[in-house]
């Protein structure tokens, strides 16, 4: 039955979903486990702040490039002319990787957003030369110091590792591409999701000033729980770059919902701290119940999601596909990551406690499955009355 299951479901049913980009509310039923927000603010009352207004937003134009910059930099504490708000990060990269040239090194696995927007020969890789895709300063500096770059990412946390670097060796490395005159992408979209985030973020303007080529983008959709209102920033000290990229853009490039939530958000700046520390402890839990599982290895993340090595006997598609139609829990196979070896890892978001209990559940039903039965019945006992106090917790 379980052969039937992978079958069957490989390239049908879980190329169905992969193919979207969201839009899940149609599958009501389902629990998205690539879904990569703040399981968290979105319950706060800034929502209902914006469903009082749903009427007006609708029927009204939203202000434009010059009143949301200024909304912006309100809401990110730096200069009007260091912030360029877009229709979501992707807008942002798309516009960005488009003003640049010459070779981009990238490390990998990563958000294939940025690369996509490259000429193959513009890409320098770097792949970690470890099982868990761990990192450093050090090691980027050493590798990229002879390879000529011009522009350098560095996703932080990184996407899908969760690799983190602290701020004291982010400064190190930025201050090693200004020396080298190379142009240092951040992208901290997940940042607000490690630990001691209030000072992780180089979204400042003296920060921003003492690495004037240097450009910070941030998604808002992901610690905010908002993605639908399309909404990310970029910011740099480079004003030449952001007066350019402000005239290539559209003027109304954002919509209504997203200017009214800059609008109303500095007033819930509390609510989305305490959302914050809420979701670290949560990733916290849920980390703890995961390394339980015996035929997945979990890496160490800061961000809102686990890269996982899926062990034999099963793959990352076979276990995606079982999860998929066997307990309607979508999960990410990475089927598409480059760097890494295919079928043989897996990414899941960290949602809200009684939903991850939900997957814990499922991935312990499934060690029944895989292995028949277990030696030590003491072990049994271990692993499924550990499962029994989670999950009446987050009943």
């Amino acid at each position: 039955m379980l052969e039937n299951i992978i079958e069957s479901n490989e390239d049908s049913q879980l190329k169905q979903y992969y193919s979207r980009y969201g839009g899940f509310w149609v599958y009501p039923e389902m629990l998205d486990f690539c879904y990569l927000v703040n399981p968290y603010f979105n319950r706060s009352k800034i929502m209902d702040e914006m469903q009082d207004h749903f009427r007006m937003l609708v029927s009204e134009y939203p202000a434009g490039i010059n009143v949301n910059s200024r909304l912006a930099s309100n809401c990110w504490h730096v200069k009007t002319d260091y912030i360029i708000p877009g229709n979501g990060a992707a807008e942002l990269i798309k516009e960005l990787m488009a003003n640049f040239k010459g070779k981009v090194g990238v490390i990998r696995p990563t958000f294939e957003e940025y690369p996509n927007r490259l000429d193959c020969e513009q890409v320098i890789p770097y792949i970690p030369r470890n099982s868990s895709f761990r990192y450093g300063v050090d090691e980027l500096i050493d590798y990229y110091e002879n390879k000529n770059i011009d522009t350098l990412l560095m996703i932080n946390p990184d996407n899908p590792s969760g690799n983190f670097i602290e701020k004291e060796d982010l400064h190190r490395l930025a201050k090693w591409c200004e020396t080298h005159n190379v142009r240092l992408i951040l992208d901290e979209s997940f940042v607000d999701f490690s630990q001691g985030f209030r000072n992780n973020s180089f979204i400042s303007d003296s920060i921003l000033e003492q690495y004037p080529h240097m450009c910070v983008m941030k998604s808002i959709s992901k610690s905010y729980g908002v993605p639908g209102l399309r909404l990310g920033i970029l910011c740099s000290a480079d004003t030449d770059l952001i007066a350019k990229m402000k005239k290539q853009i559209s003027i109304w490039n954002i919509n209504s919902f997203a200017e009214f939530f800059m609008e109303i958000f500095p007033k819930y700046q509390e609510d989305y701290d305490l959302a914050c520390e809420q979701f670290i402890q949560t990733r916290k839990d849920f980390e703890t119940e995961l390394a339980k599982i015996p035929y997945i290895k979990v890496m160490p993340s800061q961000a809102n999601y686990f890269f996982l090595e899926v062990l034999p006997p099963y793959t990352s598609k076979q276990l995606s596909a079982i999860l998929l139609e066997k307990y309607n829990i979508l999960v990410s196979a990475c089927l598409a990551k480059k760097g890494i070896e295919v079928n043989r890892y897996m990414r899941i978001a960290v949602r809200s406690h009684s939903d991850n209990a939900r997957l814990v559940k499922a991935m312990r039903e499934l060690i029944i499955i895989c292995y028949g039965s277990y030696n030590d019945i003491k072990r049994v006992f271990e692993i499924y009355s550990s499962f029994a106090r989670f999950w009446q917790q987050s009943s």
